[in-house]
């Protein structure tokens, strides 16, 4: 069955954004409105403003209409990510008013949701697509205006009073002036630096920004620099309540280049706008750029040509995967100098999924597993998440890995000094999961290796973490100059207190100081230490990572958990990277890889990984990890994904089940 000519879209959210959409999409050649979905169809006004588009009860209708192949999101921004995400799960491509998002974390989790769906999802950054961008860029590659060296780009607007319940005024809809016009200056000086540098974008190496956040709780009116690698400068601000020239300007050393409202290009049905070009003499010329179709035809156009190609994205300049996420880490970097955080991004508000849905297990994709000393089950993974710095990005990735039937999550006393701990405490509280989870946590770190200090550092973590108790604990670090009994004594006094209840150990301890540990506890009535939190890995840590590491993944070790079924929770057990790193045994590529993981054996490890990997249809880092899950005695490998994408591939080794034969083949040890 062939497709129509033109594609046919839904407007979603029929507010005066998406009017000036549809009056562009009916003046493209590849594209046609057949349908909006409202949550207030009987109001007037529809037949005028979208014409001959059936008007649908509700999202949910237009997401179920067979008709409708596309969807133009034009809600307010908080609801871009839910809609986009269950627009692509419907199967129905996708164009996103901007901000694509509130931060780049949710706009990663939009583009996954389109990769897994097989569909086109792009933000709607019309200026982008219109020809006079490339004209400008065009100007500015000819040198007319020497080599660039600063960019300065202001757009703002002063609204006639303070309006609580307005949207570019209200909290709760992440109102004020970056997200929704500090965008464009960005944009452009993001895609002005990468020209510049011949590349489709260029990410600045520093961003810094400040705001004046108004008695509603936005940015009224905001300012920020951003540094690029190839010396660039670029001096951007915006603003909701304060009138600004709204001008481009590209100062070059033969030059500067002025446009204005450049986001307009030349206006929203057509005409023309002039380029100025003012020498350092103060001489000047102007160069009119004249078009006179509508600007957001080009827009609609675009989209509609990129779905028919079966383009899952649009190309340069129109915003890419790629671009989007870097404009937004801008923008969240702009917003985290500014003390700027939605209340809506909080854990009191923001208590369900991306998708608007309650926290519930939908899959045992990951499978859970008994424990020596752990009354619950435990997920054969856990998921650290250290490097997450707000609520809203860290719960994406939470809810995912609990969704796929996660429920181990590893935490450290010393992680973000403590924003982790704080983090999962908002997390599970919000979710009222906690009775489901399994909380490692750990103690500890050197230097503060003592053990009065348990105590001590266990109070803090549990206050942060919300809950009386961790389920599996861990000293981060050993110290040898104090005798183990006195460990023991700590750790068993917590669990009299009913603070750990599950195992407890040390993480990086040798083997034989956790014997000796185990002896002192039997000898004297206490609770025995009964797992381990060490490196293992198919690669075998040449040199630690950091100062005091342990690795346990030689023969000796194996056998040593083997004969005492010691649960190992398996930090590093991909070994960071090197099974990832397949370009060859280049020394200079990454210190830390080289120093750690560079052996000949390990290298033949991975090339026999590298030849299983292939034979199984995954990939060698896949079959690191099944190494891990393998093993004789229980291994809980610690996992740190950044993004949905890379939980996904790391969860696609749980496919693979290798066999004893399949270890020592893997392994292909001498024998003693």
């Amino acid at each position: 069955m062939s497709l129509p000519a033109k594609v046919r879209w839904g407007i979603l959210g029929p507010g005066a954004i998406a009017r000036a959409f549809a009056a562009g999409l009916s003046r493209s050649s590849s594209g046609e409105l057949v349908a909006i979905g409202a949550r207030n169809p009987d109001k007037s006004g529809y037949d005028e403003h979208f014409p001959g588009a059936r008007v649908l009860a509700g999202y949910d209708a237009l997401l179920a209409d067979p008709e409708v192949e596309a969807i133009y999101i034009a809600t307010p921004h908080p609801l871009h990510v839910e809609w986009a995400i269950k627009a692509a799960e419907a199967g129905k491509h996708v164009l996103c008013e901007k901000p694509m998002a509130l931060t780049a974390f949710e706009a990663d989790a939009m583009f996954h949701a389109a990769r897994k769906a097989g569909t086109f999802m792009g933000e709607a950054v019309m200026y982008r697509h219109h020809p006079m961008t490339q004209g400008l860029l065009d100007l500015i590659a000819s040198g007319d205006i020497g080599e660039v060296r600063a960019i300065k780009s202001t757009f703002g607007f002063a609204m006639p009073s303070v309006m609580p319940e307005h949207r570019l005024y209200a909290n709760a809809l992440a109102g004020g002036g970056i997200l929704d016009v500090g965008c464009y200056p960005v944009s452009m000086a993001r895609l002005i630096a990468a020209a510049v540098a011949g590349k489709p974008f260029l990410e600045p190496d520093l961003v810094t920004g400040a705001a004046h956040l108004g008695e509603t709780g936005v940015d009224e009116w905001a300012a920020a620099v951003l540094k690029f690698p190839n010396g660039i400068l670029a001096e951007v601000s915006c603003s909701v309540s304060l009138a600004q020239d709204n001008v481009l300007r590209v100062l070059g050393t033969k030059g500067r280049l002025e446009v204005k409202d450049f986001w307009f290009a030349t206006g929203r049905t057509g005409g023309t706008n002039p380029v100025k070009i003012i020498r350092p003499d103060g001489t000047s010329e102007t160069i009119e750029f004249a078009e006179q179709r509508w600007l957001y035809a080009f827009e609609a156009e675009a989209a509609s040509q990129a779905i028919r190609a079966g383009k899952t994205q649009f190309d340069a300049p129109g915003m890419s995967w790629d671009d989007t996420l870097g404009n937004l880490r801008v923008l969240d970097k702009w917003r985290q100098a500014a003390g700027l955080e939605y209340e809506i991004e909080r854990p009191t508000l923001r208590t369900k999924t991306l998708k608007g849905e309650k926290l519930a297990v939908k899959t045992d994709r990951i499978g859970q597993i008994a424990i020596p000393g752990l009354k619950k089950s435990i997920s054969r993974v856990a998921l650290g998440f250290e490097d997450f710095r707000t609520f809203s990005s860290a719960a994406i990735l939470l809810d995912a890995f609990y969704e796929t039937g996660g429920n181990a999550l590893d935490t450290a006393f010393i992680y973000g000094n403590g924003i982790t701990e704080s983090l999962l405490g908002d997390w599970h509280s919000s979710r009222g999961v906690r009775d489901n989870l399994v909380i490692i946590g750990k103690g500890c770190h050197s230097p503060l290796t003592y053990p009065d200090v348990i105590a001590k550092q266990l109070d803090r973590s549990l206050e942060r973490l919300k809950t009386d108790h961790v389920d599996v604990y861990f000293m981060h670090r050993d110290n040898p100059d104090v005798p183990v009994g006195e460990f023991v004594d700590a750790m068993d006094a917590e669990v009299k207190r009913g603070r750990i209840r599950g195992p407890f150990g040390g993480s990086n301890w040798t083997r034989e100081r956790f014997d000796e540990a185990v002896d002192y506890a039997d000898r004297n009535g206490k609770t025995a230490p009964g797992a381990l939190s060490n490196n293992f890995a198919l690669a075998e840590m040449q040199d630690p990572i950091w100062e005091g590491c342990v690795a346990a993944s030689d023969k000796d070790w194996r056998t040593w958990l083997a004969a005492r079924n010691i649960p190992n929770f398996a930090w590093s057990s991909q070994a960071r990277g090197f099974f990832t790193d397949l370009a060859g045994r280049d020394k200079t590529a990454n210190a830390e890889l080289v120093r750690t993981w560079y052996s000949e054996e390990n290298f033949s490890r991975r090339d026999r990984a590298i030849e299983m990997a292939q034979r199984l249809g995954k990939k060698p880092i896949h079959v690191a990890l099944a190494y891990c899950l393998a093993q004789p005695f229980p291994v809980v490998p610690l996992i740190g994904p950044r993004t949905l994408a890379e939980l996904d591939d790391s969860l696609e080794a749980l496919d693979i089940a290798l066999e004893p034969a399949d270890i020592a083949w893997l392994l292909q040890e001498e024998e003693e």
